[in-house]
């Protein structure tokens, strides 16, 4: 396998670690701020989404350097690509009428 492909699949690898990354970190503070033990909530999903994330990036580096960056690269193209779609779906649930507020 040529190290272009094997660079690729680290920037893919590490775009899904992203994504899992940053929209657990969207439900968890969606869902954090309503529940009865926020800190559990809090605490717990950020362990979780982290050992998951070091996991992955320990496995897609496959020990060089290159594929390092490229996971990491993905990563940060995941937050980018996650944050503007959850600005923009926030905002579309805050203009939406509520049909219990008075």
């Amino acid at each position: 396998m040529t190290e272009s492909l094997k660079v690729s699949g680290a920037i893919l690898g590490g775009f899904a670690l992203g994504t899992f990354f940053f929209v657990g970190l969207w439900w968890t503070v969606r869902r954090g701020v309503i529940s009865a033990q926020p800190a559990i909530v809090f605490l717990g999903s950020m362990v979780f989404r982290t050992l998951v994330v070091m996991v992955g990036f320990y496995y897609l580096s496959r020990g060089d350097w290159r594929n390092v960056v490229g996971s990491l690269t993905g990563f940060v193209l995941a937050r980018f690509f996650v944050t503007r779609n959850a600005r923009f779906s926030f905002r579309a649930e805050a203009l939406a009428p509520s049909g219990g507020a008075r």
